[in-house]
């Protein structure tokens, strides 16, 4: 595989910030199956994929997040066209029947490792948290992940018995999906970016063995 170009590599990393102030612009839905179908490609131990993303547009379901967020990102969370919850599934296992076909054992095998189950699954689900950035990005949107919320809020409103009336998909099994992160998604407003920070250099960050 050939190499990025430069001009993807700026688009992806270097010139890439976190927004927390948005364009009046919507998100298709067709733009948001888009971003998963990207998303899901990249790689997960055992390719197990225990990330659950729930993708709020609306005024109402963005009221539902409100209470659940620390004060300073309620503005830019309630602007921003979209707010994703990455979540994580603790009976991810259920799929790897799908998921692992040329290991059958493994649906067994990890439910009945449960020291194993909850550290897989918040650990791949943040690398698909990190992955959706990436593929967010790829499509020409602006992110801001954020960590400034209440978990337990956020469990109970969105992931709790009968609150998921409304829902389209079936990955609400009551009671073992569990966030993880929030990233708003849109178009940012550049113009009101902060002055970049800086990054560890190699020698600070790096060890070569």
């Amino acid at each position: 595989m050939e190499k990025l170009s430069d001009e993807a590599l700026d688009l992806l990393f270097r010139e890439a910030r976190t927004h927390n102030a948005w364009l009046n612009r919507t998100i298709s839905d067709d733009t948001l199956r888009q971003l998963y179908d990207l998303t899901k490609w990249g790689p997960t131990s055992a390719n197990t994929g225990p990330a659950r993303f729930v993708f709020i547009r609306s005024a109402k379901a963005k009221e539902r997040l409100r209470p659940t967020l620390s004060p300073g990102n309620v503005v830019k969370t309630m602007s921003a066209p979209v707010t994703v919850i990455i979540a994580y599934d603790l009976k991810f296992y259920d799929k790897l029947p799908k998921l692992f076909p040329n290991n059958p054992a493994m649906r067994d095998g990890v439910a009945n490792t449960p020291q194993l189950i909850e550290a897989t699954a918040k650990r791949n689900s943040s690398l698909q948290g990190a992955y959706l950035i990436l593929a967010a990005r790829a499509l020409g949107l602006d992110c801001g992940p954020m960590s400034g919320f209440d978990n337990a809020k956020v469990d109970e409103e969105f992931f709790s018995a009968g609150k998921c009336e409304e829902c389209e998909q079936e990955f609400f099994p009551e009671g073992h999906v569990k966030s993880n992160f929030l990233c708003n998604i849109g178009y940012g407003d550049r113009p009101k970016l902060s002055p970049r920070n800086p990054r560890l250099e190699f020698t600070e960050a790096c060890t070569l063995l």
